[in-house]
C-alpha cells in the first residue's frame, strides 16, 4: 500500500520527538519501504528530517514557503474545514472548482486551493490580480441547513476569521472594510467572494462557496495592477517580513470552523458582532454610501445581528445599509 506525504508530514509535525519508521507503519498501514520513499520524497522537496538508526524520523524544518496539498493538510487542525483538499498549482479561479466540485457531491467543508489563478475574479466581477507563489486563493464549499436570507451573513463571518487569523499569525493590525474587505494601514490585503446555488425550486440553498483572496508575499507596488497600487498591499510590505502561506491558510480554516459552528447555532451574528466591530474601519466616523439610487454620508455606527451596516444619516434617520451593489466608502478615499 501506498503511503501518504500528507499523512506522514501530520504525524512528523505534530510529534515533539522521534517517530520510528515502525510506528508510522503501524499508524498508517503500510510498509517500512512505503515509509522510506516518502521519506526520501520529502527530503527531495526540501524538507529536513532527521534519521536516527533505532529512534526514527524527526522533521527539523520544512522548506522555505512549501506551499502544497501535504503541506497545508499536515497542519490543519479542523473536523470538516479543508478535511477534503484539492490543490492546484494553477487555475482560472477558485470558485468555479468548488462549484463544480459541491455538484458532484462533495461534502461540507471541501476545500479548494491554488498556487495561481488565471482568472480569478472579485466583487461586481472585478478581476484580481493573481501571480503564483505570493498569494492565498481558496474556496471552501458549504453546505447549510438554513434559509437563503442568511446566506449574506456568512462573507461577513468569513471576513471575521480571515482577519483574526491575519493578526494572530503576522501581528499586523486588521481592519474589515464592511462587508469583507480586509485591510491593513488603510490599504486592501484581502478579497472574498461568495456565491449561492438554489435548489430548482429556489426555496432552498443547495451550497454556497466562499472565496478567499490573500496578498501575501509581494514585496512592492509594482505587483499590482497600476489602478490598485493605491488601494492594495500585501502582509510581506506591511510586515517587513516573508510570511509562511500554509501556516496562514491552515489557521484561517481552523477559525473560520470555529466562527461558523458559532453562526450555525444562532443563525445571527450575535455572538461573533462584538469581535466584528471592534475590527470595523470607519466605525463612528463619517462614510459615504454608494447607492445605485443615490449617493449620501452618514456616520457608521455598526452592524446588525444579520449584518446590515448601519448608517446615521444628518437628519438623525438611521438607515441600514444592505451588501450586494452598495459600496461603502471613508470621506476621503477607500477606508
Amino acid at each position: 500500500m501506498k503511503a501518504d506525504k500528507s499523512d506522514i508530514l501530520t504525524c512528523l509535525r505534530n510529534s515533539e520527538d522521534y517517530v520510528s519508521g515502525q510506528q508510522l507503519c503501524d499508524r498508517l498501514g503500510v510498509s517500512r519501504t512505503a515509509v522510506w520513499k516518502v521519506i526520501n520524497q520529502l527530503k527531495e522537496e526540501g524538507y529536513q528530517i532527521e534519521s536516527v538508526p533505532s529512534r526514527g524520523y524527526r522533521l527539523v524544518e520544512s522548506p522555505a514557503d512549501a506551499y502544497s496539498e501535504s503541506e497545508i493538510v499536515s497542519r490543519l487542525h479542523t473536523k470538516w474545514a479543508g478535511q477534503r483538499l484539492v490543490f492546484f498549482e494553477s487555475t482560472g479561479s477558485t470558485n468555479p472548482d468548488a462549484k463544480g466540485f459541491a455538484e458532484e457531491g462533495a461534502p461540507h467543508g471541501t476545500t479548494v486551493v491554488a498556487d495561481r489563478q488565471t482568472a480569478g475574479r472579485g466583487r461586481r466581477g472585478r478581476s484580481w490580480e493573481s501571480p503564483a507563489g505570493k498569494s492565498i486563493y481558496f474556496t471552501i464549499v458549504i453546505r447549510p441547513s438554513f434559509a437563503p436570507d442568511k446566506a449574506s451573513m456568512i462573507t461577513l463571518v468569513m471576513a471575521l476569521s480571515v482577519a483574526e487569523a491575519i493578526h494572530e499569525v503576522t501581528g499586523l493590525h486588521t481592519g474589515i472594510k464592511w462587508p469583507n474587505d480586509i485591510v491593513v494601514n488603510g490599504k486592501k490585503v484581502v478579497g472574498i467572494l461568495t456565491e449561492m446555488s438554489m435548489t430548482p425550486e429556489m426555496n432552498e440553498i443547495q451550497f454556497l462557496v466562499a472565496g478567499v483572496g490573500v496578498n501575501v508575499n509581494q514585496e512592492g507596488a509594482e505587483a499590482f495592477p497600476e489602478e490598485l497600487r493605491k488601494t492594495a498591499t500585501s502582509l510581506k510590505m506591511e510586515s517587513g517580513q516573508s510570511i509562511d502561506r500554509a501556516k496562514l491558510l491552515a489557521r484561517i480554516l481552523e477559525r473560520f470552523e470555529e466562527d461558523y459552528d458559532v453562526f450555525a447555532q444562532a443563525l445571527t451574528l450575535s455572538a461573533l458582532k462584538e469581535r466584528y466591530e471592534t475590527r470595523l474601519v470607519g466605525r463612528n466616523a463619517v462614510v459615504r454610501v454608494l447607492d445605485p439610487a443615490g449617493e449620501y454620508t452618514g456616520i457608521s455606527r455598526g452592524v446588525t445581528d444579520t449584518g446590515e451596516l448601519i448608517v446615521e444619516r444628518e437628519t438623525g434617520e438611521t438607515v441600514l445599509v444592505y451588501a450586494g451593489e452598495v459600496s461603502v466608502r471613508g470621506l476621503y478615499g477607500y477606508v
